[in-house]
């Protein structure tokens, strides 16, 4: 992304979108995972993504930040708009993309070293004025762990290996580690799906608390999960976007049969 695209997008009708795709075809090989996908996602509010297993959302979630280019052997044809800025202009830098679009994983995947060093891991790769000083280096480990409800926890334990903390921690660590990279999108693959009921309860409040000041984008096969956090909804099928609106119209009156039939728990 360049520094033009840290601007917010306004689209059509006067809203703020942080993402639209415009037509969007993915292929891994032959087989078509993604059909015509044309949705905008709002800026500030957390949304939904639903689907079986097999719908495609994982798949939609990493063409944002196009990691799924990391698997070789697949095709990309449409638009994605991040911030107004076309992801696949010839301009657009894979790592300053990944910079403003951040990624959190089914599983934690904290670095095996200290907390310390995987909150500033991200923002050293990325910093364009060298080397930071202890104080600022200090200053961005705390800032990002009071933002996660991390630092009274944690502040004592700066230099113990990251792998050792209790998952809840691990996945609010995870999340932790992007902020300091000021990230316009943080797009979420099933956080909780690890994760007990009280760290899930924990998560979510965390999720709440962010979609303040970012964009999130969640997948969730948790229908309860994505009527508890999430503001607007989209249902996906056999790589096909079927239905989107506010998540409580969507659950409480679906317009499309296939939408009410995998909320009723039909199928999936």
């Amino acid at each position: 992304m360049n520094a033009g695209a840290e601007a917010k997008y306004e689209g059509n009708g006067g809203r703020i979108y942080s993402i639209e795709t415009n037509r969007l075809n993915f292929w891994y090989g032959d087989f078509q995972a993604l059909i015509d996908i044309s949705i905008s996602i709002p800026d500030g509010l957390i949304t939904g993504l639903i689907g079986p297993s097999g719908c495609g959302k994982s798949t939609l979630l990493r063409c944002f930040n196009r990691v799924n280019e990391r698997y070789g052997n697949v095709t990309t044809t449409g638009e994605i708009k991040i911030m107004g800025k076309n992801i696949y202009d010839s301009d657009v830098s894979l790592p300053e993309l990944r910079k403003a679009v951040g990624m959190v994983f089914q599983r934690p995947n904290p670095l095996p070293i200290s907390v310390y060093e995987n909150i500033i891991f991200g923002a050293r790769i990325h910093s364009q004025f060298g080397a930071f000083s202890k104080s600022e280096t200090d200053g961005i480990v705390e800032q990002a762990l009071k933002e996660v409800s991390l630092w009274e926890d944690l502040k004592d334990k700066l230099k113990s290996k990251a792998t050792t903390l209790q998952l809840e921690q691990q996945q609010k660590l995870c999340i932790a580690r992007l902020l300091p990279l000021k990230p316009q999108v943080i797009l979420m693959d099933e956080p909780c799906s690890a994760l007990d009921t009280k760290a899930t309860h924990a998560i979510e409040e965390l999720m709440s608390t962010l979609a303040s000041r970012y964009t999130i984008l969640i997948v969730t096969h948790n229908m309860a999960q994505a009527r508890r956090i999430s503001k607007e909804c989209f249902f996906m099928l056999l790589g096909e976007m079927v239905e989107h609106g506010r998540t409580e119209d969507l659950f409480l009156s679906p317009q499309d049969p296939r939408t009410a039939d995998y909320i009723e728990g039909r199928y999936g």
